[in-house]
């Protein structure tokens, strides 16, 4: 059997013509000359190297499609129906509203989570309510690398550094508005932004507390090629600082654009290079303008290169890494990259923890780790917090969170139009009947919950789902605090599953 996908993906709306395939291929197995190409290959003919990336961006997410050979479902949750750990064995207060799920975490300066979850990068579609809701849930996010190409008003020095970027003081607020002691609002820092001066302007100008560097993400392993459409468009990238490719300054290039005989421009983010001693440096100098906190971004790479990053955040006194496993994905990724390429979660959970082990054994002093790749439900992220104990403290929600600010946008408007979607009339026709969570809102924010947006809304309900179930979880097994969570709660249901749970899953 083929674990990837045929030659047709909701990246690109295309189809198979037939329903006999080829499986390693593919293809259809019967591939005719009458064929007009709506599979993957057909529209290659057309557009060339653009579908290298998904066509369906913009207003949507996407995700990698490939069916992987193991992930969490295939270990089941352990239960136990003797005594209470956390709580005493008492059945008035062994309660699943007794469950303890807030996290402390952080070298220098401590940082508070309400709950064991952290929403990853991202700034694009309903950010504004995916920053509001990590604010009102108590928990922290991260501002996608680049904002600063979303920014009209961006101005620059004669140095090149970023003296005007009033869109990420904007995007902050977001949080800072709704902000009540609990996580924080984090910029993501990619080699550009780095080279940019974003770092500084962040800290000074905007007053960030914490900053993210970013070494990768599991959809996007490398860094993004944007097609510039116009000549002007590739020399204004160019002059911010950008890779852009055909040189658009080079007259040769110039004279065969208006000819219409130039290949296409592509804007290029550029590789970080990131090193222990460059990184160490940075940010102790930024520290020294205010910086409290400290995260990184890594992804399913090499398994030294995994170790690497925890050896570099030990050096450096980073206080939480993002580990983010493959089958993810959100925003402008390269669709085989998607689907093909890096450690899934699970795997690089198990391989996380080996590693945890042998650097503590060493001496280190660890970051808290988050976990995300593709979680989207209470009993993923149960067996992720398990599986991981004690180093994995957080894990990620990232395109599922998003899904549900979308979704509450949409309702919200739906409402204030009169129209009740057919599958929520039967909990009720207004704002107030159809979100439950909003008189808790109320009881934390007062009248203020009642301007709140119902994206805003609708994600925060969301978090509070994952949150309850989890509580759920952790009474099953008659614990009553995440922390006493470990591998004995979860039960391995395959030779793959236990194979990982006994370290030989890696074995060559």
């Amino acid at each position: 059997m083929s674990y990837s996908p045929v030659l047709e993906s909701a990246f690109n709306d295309t189809k198979m013509r037939s329903s006999k395939l080829s499986p390693f291929s593919g293809m259809c197995s019967f591939c005719t000359a009458d064929c007009v190409g709506t599979c993957e290959i057909g529209l290659s003919a057309a557009l060339g190297s653009m579908m290298v990336y998904p066509t369906n961006t913009g207003s949507n997410q996407v995700a990698g499609e490939k069916d992987l050979p193991i992930d969490y479902s295939h270990f089941n949750i352990n239960g136990r129906c003797f005594g209470a750990v956390g709580a005493p064995a008492d059945a008035d207060q062994a309660t699943i509203f007794n469950v303890g799920l807030e996290r402390t975490f952080g070298k220098k300066h401590p940082v508070k989570t309400a709950l064991p979850l952290l929403l990853p990068a991202l700034i694009k579609l309903n950010y504004k309510d995916y920053f509001a809701a990590a604010a009102m849930a108590g928990i922290s996010c991260v501002i996608g690398e680049g904002a600063r190409d979303k920014d009209p008003q961006l101005k620059f020095d004669e140095n090149g550094k970023i003296v005007h970027f009033p869109f990420l003081n904007e995007t902050m607020d977001c949080f800072r508005k709704y902000y009540r002691g609990y996580g924080q609002i984090v910029p993501q820092c990619n080699w550009e932004d780095d080279m940019l001066g974003v770092p500084e302007y962040a800290v000074t100008e905007c007053g960030a507390e914490a900053l993210e560097f970013k070494f990768g993400q599991s959809a996007k392993g490398t860094q993004p090629a944007v097609r510039a459409k116009t000549l002007e468009d590739a020399l204004k990238s160019q002059s911010r600082g950008m890779i852009v490719h055909p040189d658009p300054s080079d007259p040769a290039v110039q004279e065969a654009y208006a000819k219409g005989a130039c290949p296409m421009f592509w804007v290029y983010s550029r590789l970080p290079m990131w090193t222990e001693e460059y990184l160490v440096a940075r940010i102790n100098g930024l520290r020294e303008k205010g910086l409290k906190n400290v995260y990184f971004k890594m992804a399913g790479y090499d398994r030294q290169d995994l170790e690497q990053v925890l050896r570099i955040a030990a050096a450096a006194e980073v206080d939480m890494v993002t580990f983010d496993g493959a089958g993810g994905g959100s925003g402008y990724s390269p669709t085989k990259m998607m689907n093909e390429w890096g450690l899934p979660a699970i795997c690089m959970e198990v391989a996380l923890v080996e590693i945890c082990k042998k650097l503590e054994a060493e001496g280190l002093s660890l970051p808290a780790i988050t976990l995300t790749g593709g979680f989207s439900t209470e009993d993923q992220v149960f067996k992720a917090l398990a599986i991981g104990a004690p180093y994995i403290t957080h894990v990620g929600l990232c395109r599922a969170a998003m899904a549900a600010a979308m979704t509450g946008e949409k309702m919200g408007q739906l409402l204030d139009e009169g129209k009740v979607p057919p599958h929520l009339a039967k909990y009720g026709s207004t704002k107030e009947e159809i979100f439950a969570e909003l008189p808790e809102l109320r009881g934390l924010y007062g009248e203020e919950a009642d301007k709140m947006s119902t994206g805003a809304i609708g994600a925060y309900s969301y978090l509070k789902r994952i949150a309850f179930g989890l509580q759920h979880f952790a009474a099953l097994n008659r614990k009553f605090d995440v922390k006493y969570l470990d591998r004995s709660d979860v039960i391995p249901m395959t030779r793959d599953a236990k194979d990982l749970m006994k370290g030989t899953w890696f074995d060559l």
